[in-house]
């Protein structure tokens, strides 16, 4: 895979990640000040997120 493709989905994974895990606290009413806070359907779409997340990274990251 070329390089600046890795890079691009790294970043992305990165960005996917970090989202998943602010939708997971504000899901299980961690972070507040959102319509997300409290609501458990974010802490399930936050999980999902980073564990797609998690999986991009993986993926770009194997030689």
């Amino acid at each position: 895979m070329n390089s600046m493709i890795k890079t691009i989905l790294t970043i992305f994974a990165i960005l996917l990640f970090l989202s998943g895990g602010i939708w997971f606290l504000q899901g299980i009413n961690i972070l507040p000040g959102s319509f997300m806070t409290g609501d458990p359907q974010w802490s399930i779409n936050g999980g999902i997120a980073m564990i797609v997340g998690a999986g991009l990274f993986w993926f770009a990251k194997r030689k």
